[in-house]
């Protein structure tokens, strides 16, 4: 690709609202449970918070933050480059990880090509916490 061509199909990649973001959204807002988006004031402003459970949820995508799976292929072109890119993503992530759990979050990640594995398991998670919370009122 052309240097012109590159930064256009680099454009259309977004860091919030993204296909596997507002899916996840959607599930969870159906099952009846509410959330903030992207807090500013934690650590990676991580893309859903629910305050009233402690619990903060990363959708990622397999490629920027390198889940290992078959999506997370290193490109050819200007390996270098990528290389480094990912690795500061992955380091980031530990760091602001290890901040939330520091505060006393507790995380949940949503790897892209485990999207409805991850929605399930995660309104499972929010029920039980739910059942949990009502027995201790």
């Amino acid at each position: 690709l052309t240097t012109e061509e590159r930064s256009a199909v680099m454009a259309q990649v977004h860091s919030t609202g993204t296909k596997p973001e507002i899916k996840v959204r959607r599930a969870v807002h159906h099952a009846g449970f509410r959330f903030r988006l992207y807090r500013s004031d934690l650590p990676g402003k991580p893309d859903l918070v629910f305050p009233r459970f402690n619990l903060v949820v990363f959708i990622h995508g397999c490629f920027w933050h390198w889940h290992g799976c078959k999506r997370s292929r290193m490109p050819e072109a200007n390996h270098d480059y990528w290389t480094r890119k990912i690795d500061r993503n992955v380091e980031r992530d530990k760091r602001n990880h290890e901040a939330l759990q520091n505060l006393g979050w507790e995380i949940t990640i949503i790897w892209e090509c485990e999207l409805q594995a991850g929605i399930d398991m995660l309104i499972a998670d929010l029920q039980r916490r739910r059942l949990t919370q009502s027995a201790e009122e």
